[in-house]
């Protein structure tokens, strides 16, 4: 889910080999928002058509929870950048609202990670006490499998993914167990496909990744904001 948003900074990333920006975890207070407002921005990650019956869930002190219940399966929400990939280099910016909403697949069986994620992050725990836990998680099968056919909508003008560039864009992801990127065209010349790993960019080494399911994420590009005007004419 969260972590999705940030693929198009992934291979930058991972090809400047940076030293974090953001080396630990800030206030809690600087990755909450009003409640209005962050029912808002969840809803705006879709077009109304889809939004507007979705579950929408906000980030409480405690974790994600309910703020308005739907009724198409659909579930909205603002990411954080700690639920990306775990090595990536703004895994602690407080600046990422990320707004999501996910198709009934990805609800399923990506929002409870998620879950966990936000739950041990709110209350304090390490980056590598949550890997654990999420590893824990899946071994014990508290975590379901990833069903196919999961995809998420982030066509907000209002998110902010990452310090890089112009901060947003509109796209639509697909979460696979596709094993090459390939396989989608992901980096081919002129392509609009990118992909990268849900849980690692690049793991310093095999182990990092055992426990957890070898999920492929895919971006696609979008022209429109989810209110239908043309990407090319907002501005951040």
């Amino acid at each position: 889910m969260l972590g999705a948003a940030y693929l198009t900074t992934a291979h930058q990333a991972m090809a400047q080999g940076t030293t974090a920006p953001y080396p630990k975890m800030a206030p809690i207070d600087q990755y909450l928002m009003e409640k209005n407002a962050e029912i808002q921005l969840a809803r705006s990650a879709a077009p109304d058509s889809i939004s507007r019956d979705a579950t929408v869930l906000i980030l409480g002190r405690q974790g994600y929870e309910t703020a308005v219940q739907g009724k198409n399966g659909f579930v909205c929400t603002v990411g954080r950048a700690w639920g990306a990939a775990f090595d990536w280099d703004e895994f602690w910016n407080p600046k990422v609202k990320a707004a999501d909403c996910l198709n009934p697949q990805a609800a399923r069986s990506i929002l409870p990670s998620a879950y966990l994620r936000a739950r041990m992050v709110m209350t304090g725990h390490s980056k590598a006490e949550i890997v654990s836990a999420v590893k824990a998680a899946y071994g014990n099968k508290q975590l379901p499998e990833l069903e196919s056919g999961a995809m998420d909508y982030m066509m907000s003008k209002s998110s902010f993914l990452t310090d890089r560039g112009t901060h947003n864009m509109p796209h639509v992801m697909f979460y696979t167990l596709v094993n090459d990127g390939k396989d989608w065209g992901s980096g081919a010349e002129g392509a609009p496909v990118l992909s990268a790993p849900y849980w690692f960019f690049s793991p310093q080494e095999p182990s990092e990744m055992k426990g957890l399911p070898p999920i492929l994420l895919f971006l696609v590009a979008v022209p429109n904001w989810s209110d239908g005007t043309p990407a090319g004419q907002h501005i951040d």
